[in-house]
C-alpha cells in the first residue's frame, strides 16, 4: 500500500510540475510576442501559483477530513467509543452513584 501511496504521490507532483512548466512556457511566448509585458508576466505566474497552492492545500484539508471520517467509522465498527462518549459514560456513572450514596 506504501508504495502505492507514493507512486500516486510522484504522479501528481509529476502531473503539478508538467503544468507548471507548460504555463510558464505560454507566458513567456506571450511575453516574446509583445502580448504582455514581463512584470505582467511575473505577476500572472506568480496569482497562478497563489491559486494553485490554495486549491492544494484545500484539497489537502479535504483528504484530511476524509481520512478522519474513515478512521473513526471504522473505531465505530469495531466497537470503540469516542472520547466525547465515553466522558459522557463516565459523568452519568459519577451521577447515579452520587444519587444511591456510593
Amino acid at each position: 500500500m506504501n508504495d502505492l501511496l507514493k507512486k500516486g504521490f510522484h504522479l501528481g507532483l509529476g502531473a503539478a510540475v508538467s503544468g507548471k512548466e507548460k504555463f510558464e512556457k505560454l507566458v513567456n511566448d506571450m511575453v516574446r510576442r509583445g502580448e504582455i509585458s514581463p512584470s505582467q508576466a511575473k505577476s500572472v505566474v506568480n496569482e497562478r501559483m497563489q491559486a494553485w497552492m490554495a486549491k492544494g492545500q484545500s484539497k489537502d484539508q479535504e483528504w484530511n477530513e476524509q481520512m478522519k471520517a474513515k478512521f473513526q467509522d471504522q473505531m465505530n465498527e469495531l466497537g470503540f467509543v469516542s472520547r466525547e462518549d465515553y466522558e459522557k459514560l463516565e459523568a452519568r456513572i459519577q451521577r447515579l452513584e452520587n444519587e444511591r450514596g456510593y
